[in-house]
């Protein structure tokens, strides 16, 4: 028996070209990649089946604009590439399940959650996860300074940010005193002295339970990304990461930032999507899109933890360039 065609939306496409012409290869003409961005300079677009330029996601009626999308082009499951609208599709899931839509994503509280630094910071502290100690307040940083429980350098950055934009690494009382003045909503966040690492997780939609995790340690980044990397495999490390997922209960593609300090892993932040550094997974043999595939046809995927990717893969990015007339 055939299968049913399925058609994945993938919002906000930007740059991530590599996400969308995975999606077309997993797909392999049984079904069509819909991308859309409010700008047609975006080159992800040209690389799906078919494109759409939409609105800014913060006008008004946008999220009516996507699920007409869907309706039209009879989407299995749409996903977001950027933070921001992670929270919106979550919030309208019931919206899109009525086209026929899933939303491939977790919860509205845990978009929210992810989003903002200072509110996961929290979660992490209550739930006894080692991460970096962070304020709000920069008066009650200072008294831990001055009693010796904290100390510079330091970052400071907007609690709900992404794309590592406006952050500071700062060496003195005076700027952390300048930036405050400048900018609202900013915490100031212990900078975490060792090996970064980023972990490509997928959490079956259907069952709840961890089925993947790519880990690589972070070599070079630029621009809040991961530039340069070498993939690795801790037990250690999966079961933390296997601990933490399902006690917060995240579901579908996350990304997680984590630092190895003298042996002890921290985690830092959590982006509930594709993360920039994800092709080196799906190249290594971590093929999430599979995953989503099989997910959104009903089927649960198998725990393949540790067994689907191969070690000290290096990954190295460069530019490309597209031209249209």
């Amino acid at each position: 028996m055939e299968k049913l065609r399925m058609n994945i939306l993938i919002l906000s496409a930007g740059t991530r070209n590599k996400v969308v012409q995975y999606f077309v290869k997993t797909l392999d003409g049984k079904g069509k990649v819909i991308a859309t961005d409010m700008s047609n300079l975006a080159p992800a677009i040209y690389d799906a089946d078919k494109y759409y330029i939409v609105p800014r996601m913060t006008e008004e009626g946008y999220i009516d604009v996507i699920l007409d999308i869907c309706k039209k082009e009879k989407i299995s499951g749409v996903l977001s590439l950027i933070d921001p609208e992670l929270s919106l599709l979550a919030e309208n899931k019931e919206n899109f399940e009525a086209v026929g839509t899933k939303v491939i994503g977790s919860s509205y509280e845990l978009c929210e959650m992810s989003l903002d630094k200072y509110t996961m910071y929290n979660w992490l502290t209550d739930h006894r996860y080692k991460c970096a100690k962070s304020y709000m307040n920069k008066d009650e940083f200072f008294a831990d300074v001055e009693s010796g429980k904290a100390k510079y350098p330091v970052f400071v950055k907007p609690a709900k940010g992404s794309a590592s934009i406006a952050i500071s690494k700062v060496y003195d009382k005076e700027t952390i005193d300048l930036l405050f003045a400048h900018d609202e909503g900013l915490m100031v966040q212990e900078f975490l002295d060792g090996q970064e690492i980023g972990a490509d997780i997928y959490i079956d939609m259907i069952s709840g339970e961890v089925v993947s995790i790519f880990t690589k340690k972070k070599l070079k980044m630029r621009a809040g990304e991961t530039d340069k990397s070498v993939s690795f495999k801790d037990d250690k490390l999966f079961s933390l990461i296997e601990k933490f997922v399902k006690e917060a209960g995240y579901r579908g593609q996350i990304d997680i930032d984590i630092f190895d300090i003298n042996g002890e892993y921290y985690i830092s932040e959590v982006n509930p999507r594709f993360g920039g550094g994800y092709p080196h997974a799906y190249e290594s043999g971590a093929d999430h899109m599979k995953l989503i595939v099989n997910n959104l046809e009903g089927n649960v995927n198998k725990r393949v933890i540790g067994s689907n990717y191969k070690s000290e893969t290096y990954m190295m990015k460069y530019n490309e360039v597209m031209c249209k007339l």
